[in-house]
């Protein structure tokens, strides 16, 4: 998994990189704009359309000025609006690709600038170096981009936002931040949505022995990490190898839930699921999903089962004295959820008889009511951080970009997913795939960070034809093609 460095480590990566590699700055920040570049033209934007890129004085003005010149290699009608006092005041590298430029490319004054109709701006004034309040004319820069109502693309981040902060000041409001290596900090933050816009991350070439010795315990989950974390089966495995799993949920009127759990752990591979509820809805989930078998009143031997998921439409009236006998009888982790973690929160006493390495996967109004308010999300990271060093467990804290706290202190951040998964329902998919994996026989941690990404990707490729009417059901239908996409048999 990758790494995500705070902002004053970036240099500090780039000086490996350049040492073991034997590169010069400026073949880095070459890489960098081919990359951007590259990603550019994907997106099928319009010849016709004319393209402004903001230039600071810094190496991210000079990652914009190396991009106005591929631009206008691939036939795009590229201008630059200066944000910098003068030419001798731009970074070594950044001077190199400005005496680099084109002719046909104009250098716009600030007194001059002008937005035409149909273009397309790209933001490389501040990068990652960013410290401190924004000087009056940083300001005055980023406040006359804002005005722009066009298409905004920040490279690297936003100009004007801290790398490992909260912004304090302004920034530039982007459709796309185009994002190098891995994403720094400040954009998976929720508090800098409107600034952010969608995150793209992308690789310039970096060997992994550049960030060797770079302390970190945050990391980026991507595809490629996935296969490795899979367990294979065999052809003579049978239902009993893909694991015998107990989901405990459900309660009138929210039996939903349960049967979302339950078809999403089937989907995802389980052998045989069980699901306990109350005796009166046993019908519903034996004609909701047929596959799965109903148990209700006590669990004579839950021990039997591999792996269990508590919660999904549970309720917590009446609940609590079953939950701490199970807690008594049950030694394996668990996956806990929804109103399992609702219980925890009322009877404080019940998360020391967790098994170790259990898995909670709160949204943030149940964290807050389990691990305590946070005044940002930064600070929510570090109780999740605390909460999970402190009782051994897992916690998934979910949202746009969910965060898996780890046992040994590090947090992993998830990559897939997308808005269209903020829907009724797709946290219950997320515990039974979670459970499946559990039971399968894949450790806690495995079965946490397998979980949550081929969540998010299902949420991703059922919305291609969904978007905004997606609801959770067509995430379950599109488990199976998360496993062709990264070649899982």
């Amino acid at each position: 998994m990758q790494k995500i460095l705070a902002g004053n480590q970036v240099k500090d990566l780039d000086s490996q990189h350049l040492k073991l590699c034997g590169q010069e700055s400026h073949e880095l920040m070459e890489a960098a704009a081919h990359s951007f570049v590259n990603w550019f033209v994907d997106q099928n934007f319009s010849l016709n359309s004319p393209v402004l890129i903001a230039v600071g004085g810094g190496n991210n003005g000079g990652d914009g000025l190396a991009i106005a010149r591929l631009l206008t290699e691939k036939s795009f009608s590229v201008s630059i609006l200066q944000c910098f006092e003068s030419i001798d005041k731009l970074s070594p590298d950044g001077l190199l690709n400005y005496n680099n430029l084109p002719k046909s490319i104009d250098l716009i004054s600030f007194e001059n600038w002008e937005f035409p109709e149909d273009s397309i701006l790209i933001d490389a004034f501040l990068g990652v170096g960013l410290k401190g309040e924004l000087r009056p004319v940083a300001k005055k820069y980023i406040t006359r981009l804002n005005e722009y109502d066009g298409k905004v693309i920040s490279i690297d981040i936003p100009s004007g936002l801290p790398s490992d902060d909260i912004v304090s000041n302004t920034a530039i409001k982007a459709d796309f931040t185009v994002s190098f290596e891995f994403p720094k900090l400040s954009l998976i933050l929720p508090e800098h949505g409107e600034f952010v816009g969608e995150l793209v991350v992308l690789k310039i070439g970096v060997v992994n022995a550049a960030y060797n010795g770079i302390d970190s315990s945050l990391y980026y989950l991507e595809a490629q990490d996935i296969p490795p974390l899979h367990k294979s089966f065999s052809r003579f495995s049978y239902k009993g190898d893909m694991g015998k799993v107990l989901l405990m949920g459900g309660s009138p009127g929210k039996m939903g839930a349960l049967i979302l759990c339950a078809k999403s752990a089937l989907r995802t591979g389980s052998g045989l699921v069980t699901c306990h509820m109350e005796d009166s809805e046993r019908f519903i989930i034996q004609t909701a999903v047929p596959e799965a078998m109903a148990s209700w009143g006590l669990i004579p031997n839950p021990e039997f089962y591999d792996s269990v998921g508590i919660g999904p439409g549970w309720g917590t009236e009446n609940r609590e004295r079953l939950f701490r006998q199970f807690l008594q009888d049950f030694k394996k982790p668990i996956v806990i959820d929804a109103d399992g973690l609702n219980l925890l929160a009322r009877y404080r006493d019940l998360v020391p008889l967790l098994p170790k390495s259990s898995i909670l996967t709160p949204h943030i109004g149940e964290f807050t009511r389990l691990v305590g308010a946070a005044g940002n999300h930064p600070e929510r990271l570090e109780k999740a951080k605390a909460f999970a060093l402190e009782n051994q467990l897992i916690l998934v804290l979910k949202g746009a970009n969910t965060v898996v706290s780890l046992p040994d202190g590090r947090q992993v951040v998830n990559s897939s997913g997308t808005k269209y998964m903020a829907t009724g329902g797709s946290g219950d998919v997320l515990t039974g795939m979670i459970t499946s994996y559990l039971g399968m026989g894949y450790t806690p941690e495995n079965a946490a960070l397998c979980g949550v990404y081929h969540h998010g990707l299902a949420g991703e490729i059922a919305s291609r034809t969904k978007r905004r009417s997606m609801v959770a059901s067509d995430i379950i239908e599109a488990i199976p093609a998360t496993y062709l996409h990264l070649n899982i048999s």
